[in-house]
């Protein structure tokens, strides 16, 4: 496993947060995330520690040490982590987390409908399975 870092526990069913999970580890060339999907024993215990259910989740979660974001901040955690270029995305912290999260919220409960979802959770490619927990 690489070295601790935050944790992204994301919906390795859904088509959208398994790409977004690809995406991810394309692009953290230094490997400062890991991903844990929340249908694993990582993933889960960390949403219900934090008050998510894991059985009808509504956000995916950044989780570094015992702090974690959600919604859009998350979002904006993992495009400042990736550098650059994807840092300058961050910008979107001068949008009202109001607003932020209100679209946030709206992908999220629809993402199924929207984006589909998998029969089984995402595997990730062989070079990339020490960043999984």
């Amino acid at each position: 496993m690489t070295a601790p870092g935050p944790i992204i526990v994301f919906d390795a069913e859904c088509v959208l947060c398994s790409a977004n999970a690809q995406f991810i580890l394309r692009h953290d060339r230094r490997g400062h995330f890991r991903l844990a999907a929340m249908q694993g024993a990582v993933g889960s215990a960390i949403y219900r520690r934090h008050g998510i259910d894991v059985a009808d989740p509504d956000t995916m979660v950044v989780a570094v040490g015992d702090r974690v974001l959600r919604d859009s901040d998350a979002v904006i955690a993992i495009w400042a982590g990736l550098g650059w270029p994807w840092r300058a995305l961050a910008v979107a912290r001068i949008v009202p987390r109001w607003l932020r999260d209100a679209v946030y919220r709206s992908i999220a409960r629809n993402r199924y409908r929207l984006f589909g979802r998998r029969d089984s959770c995402w595997l990730p490619a062989p070079e990339y399975r020490d960043r999984l927990i």
